[in-house]
């Protein structure tokens, strides 16, 4: 086998790929959906098995690679058909290499590597949690938030971050990998403030099949996102839903982006001593890094603990809170024509019933009825 390295051979691959497209066959929309995810795949390898070239790869570490979609579909980062899908992309292009004699033989065409792909059984247990139940913690959540009312502004902004947070995940068909960051992908950041339009009631997303989507926001996902902005007041747009609360990660996000400005570091440890990270970050409109889909996870499972849920010692999943209904129908491809798009998007929302009753509170949005 020619020693190509993995980097290498993925670009040219993505080249080709990428080239012309005089049939309309799709070709380079799809170099530019497998770009990330083979480019993923090669710095997993690098980190975890210190593999760099295409020789050096071998059916084992395609397994792993299999079993640690499948670890991800298990902690609902990912669904087993989109970890089908991200393996399906890396199998095409081994085959490529085979057929251009970089490689004899494909690792990932294999039963053993293949096996240990998560199936439909892999998803999480949570899926099968009631509306009733869904109902409960949402009820919850806000009883939570109207009691902070008289208190201090921080347990304000957490609980009212904790009834959004919920009242989306439960009243939309937004997943949550396109709601908080994604470890170890660079395209899932979180969605940003930039990314809801209250007047039309939609959520710009990164889909499923990594295009730019356009979702319903129903008004009972709305109203609570929109009283919580309120009081977290985002010093900018580009400003996380959700950021974290992790202290480390903010205080390393704002001492990259000030070296960025041209601070040295001395200059920025002492800002540091006078503010907190978190003060700093508003301070200098620095945007703190998204709560990741694991942190939301712990976040429901304290709140199901608070409100005393759980099926045989399990807890709610951001996948568990999501409502039943079809995803697909809800959803546009997002193009640049916004305003037009998310106007069609939100007649489609117009027919979506809930189940709840409306929430207390002024009509300062547009409502469904609207």
């Amino acid at each position: 086998m020619t020693a190509v390295a993995i980097t290498d051979a993925v670009d040219v691959y993505l080249q080709r790929k990428a080239v012309g497209d005089p049939d309309s066959s799709g070709a380079g929309t799809y170099a530019s959906n497998a770009e990330s995810i083979l480019r993923r795949w090669a710095e997993w390898l690098a980190a975890e098995h210190g593999v760099r070239s295409i020789a050096a790869l071998d059916i084992e570490h395609m397994r792993a690679y299999a079993a640690e979609l499948r670890r991800r579909t298990e902690r609902g980062e990912y669904t087993a058909s989109s970890a089908g899908t991200y393996y399906a992309v890396v199998r095409a292009f081994l085959s490529w290499c085979v057929r251009g004699g970089i490689r004899e033989t494909n690792p990932a065409a294999t039963d053993r590597a293949e096996s240990a792909l998560p199936s439909a059984e892999t998803q999480p247990t949570s899926d099968s949690w009631t509306a009733t139940q869904r109902r409960a913690l949402e009820r919850y959540v806000r009883e939570r938030a109207l009691e902070t009312t008289s208190g201090s502004t921080r347990d304000r902004r957490s609980r009212l971050r904790e009834y959004a947070m919920v009242a989306v995940l439960a009243h939309s068909t937004v997943r949550g990998a396109e709601l908080f960051s994604v470890p170890d992908d660079d395209r899932r950041t979180g969605a940003t403030w930039d990314d809801v339009d209250f007047y039309t009631g939609t959520i710009r997303v990164l889909g499923k099949s990594q295009r730019l989507e356009d979702v319903p926001l129903p008004a009972r996902a709305r109203t609570p996102l929109r009283r919580y902005r309120v009081v977290l007041d985002p010093p900018s747009t580009d400003w996380p839903l959700f950021p974290t609360a992790h202290a480390p990660s903010i205080a390393r996000q704002v001492r990259s982006v000030l070296r960025d400005r041209g601070y040295d570091d001395e200059t920025i440890e002492g800002f540091l001593e006078e503010s907190t990270a978190t003060e700093l970050a508003r301070e200098r409109s620095i945007a703190p890094p998204a709560i990741t889909t694991e942190g939301a996870r712990s976040v429901l499972r304290r709140l199901c603990e608070g409100a005393g849920i759980d099926v045989d010692g399990d807890y709610l999943t951001p996948r568990g809170v999501r409502r039943e209904r079809s995803t697909e129908s809800y959803r546009r491809e997002a193009t640049s024509s916004k305003p037009t798009l998310r106007a069609s998007v939100l007649e489609q929302s117009i027919v979506v019933p809930d189940e709840s009753p409306p929430p207390a509170g002024g009509r300062d949005e547009p409502t469904e009825n609207d």
